[in-house]
């Protein structure tokens, strides 16, 4: 191993390839360029293409068609660009094809500041596409966890079938820090195996676990691909004795697995009474404010959710029964903490908030404690 200096872009970008990640399609857009940057001039080093589309909506099209063709696949956007991906993140949704979107969150709406920095996208990561369906959504809270979580996403997304999002930000993904990188050789890369003969497969199938495996394009194995709700095979239905199981089957397969998809980071002291819960660039806020604060005698608990979506309602509820007030801290007007509130109530919440590109400061969750 070896200590480089690196921004959270790059380390995406490299996490992105030591998942396996050998297609890259995007449209560059402040603050995410750097991602398609190190792509551009890393991926063919591995044997990997790297295209350059006209715009987002074709960047999530060439990821999904990538994938189907047997090549792990990423793009990384920032709030504008994945507002355009959202009809296409769904087409992914419902057709389960993996594959991983990096969102590098500017200030908005609309073009915004595109150099400042925000964590607004953070119900649209949820809740963007039309319909439903479950997503899984990752955020780092420093370089080196940009890069493990990039192969996270990537693992998750194989496993489950799914699009993950990485859900980061422009503090984030332009910092820079020393880091030290294991050798990719070492990384595990999940990898489904199919052991239905071709003219038994369906890729759609209700499996068990709730996630049939999927084999790609030209190996022999037939199917249909479709926007339209399907059956096993993927052939459209309006039959509800094969929309209901296909539904039923989507929308739980990743709480059938919540366990492993739900990371979090534990800092708690017997007593407390208070905590501060955060997540992303936010999250290291929250750490120096609680730093403080211990240095001052006060016991206070912190949890850092590095998974945002599915809500860690399990890990919140238990931190809501432990303590009076959570404070939360984030860089939009309340966006997690509407979750939070949900499942702890809106009583035990205290919310911090700047939307104004700036960051969450120490002494602002500080005065919160005070109060």
């Amino acid at each position: 191993m070896t200590i480089r200096l690196m921004q959270g872009n790059e380390a995406i970008a490299l996490g992105a390839i030591a998942a396996g990640c050998r297609f890259y399609a995007g449209y560059p857009i402040t603050p995410s360029t750097e991602v398609a940057e190190v792509m551009a001039r890393e991926l063919p080093k591995y044997g990997g293409k790297f295209i350059q589309m006209e715009d987002e909506i074709a960047s999530m099209a060439a990821i999904i068609g990538g994938r189907v063709g047997g090549l792990k696949s990423m793009t990384a956007t920032s709030g504008p660009g994945f507002s355009l991906m959202q009809e296409n993140i769904g087409y992914a949704a419902i057709t389960e094809i993996p594959c991983v979107v990096v969102d590098v969150q500017r200030l908005g709406p609309s073009t915004g500041q595109p150099t400042a920095a925000s964590q607004g996208d953070v119900m649209q990561a949820r809740w963007g596409t039309h319909g439903d369906h479950p997503i899984i959504a990752l955020a780092p809270i420093s370089v080196r966890q940009a890069f493990d979580l990039t192969v996270k996403a990537f693992d998750f997304s194989e496993r489950y079938r799914t699009p993950v999002i990485l859900l980061t930000d422009e503090i984030i993904g332009h910092m820079r820090e020393p880091v030290e990188l294991p050798d990719f050789s070492t990384i595990k890369i999940y990898e489904h195996k199919v052991e239905e003969k071709p003219e038994e497969y369906k890729a759609f199938r209700n499996t068990e676990d709730g996630v049939p495996p999927l084999v790609p394009f030209g190996e022999g194995y037939r199917y249909h691909i479709t926007g339209l709700l399907h059956d096993e095979v993927g052939f459209p239905t309006q039959r509800l004795d094969e929309i209901d199981p296909w539904l039923e089957r989507v929308n739980g397969k990743l709480e059938k697995h919540i366990d492993e998809i739900t990371l979090v980071e534990e800092d708690y002291q017997d007593g407390a009474r208070v905590a501060v819960l955060s997540y992303g660039c936010s999250a290291r806020t929250a750490r120096h404010a609680v730093k403080v604060a211990r240095a001052q005698g006060k016991k206070v608990n912190l949890l850092t959710l590095l998974t945002i979506w599915p809500f860690p309602e399990k890990q919140v509820e238990a931190l809501g029964e432990k303590v009076d007030k959570i404070i939360v801290p984030e860089m939009n007007l309340g966006q997690l903490a509407y979750e939070v509130e949900r499942v702890v109530g809106r009583k035990k919440v205290v919310r911090v908030t700047r939307a104004n590109g700036e960051m969450v400061t120490p002494q602002m969750v500080l005065e919160k404690m005070e109060d």
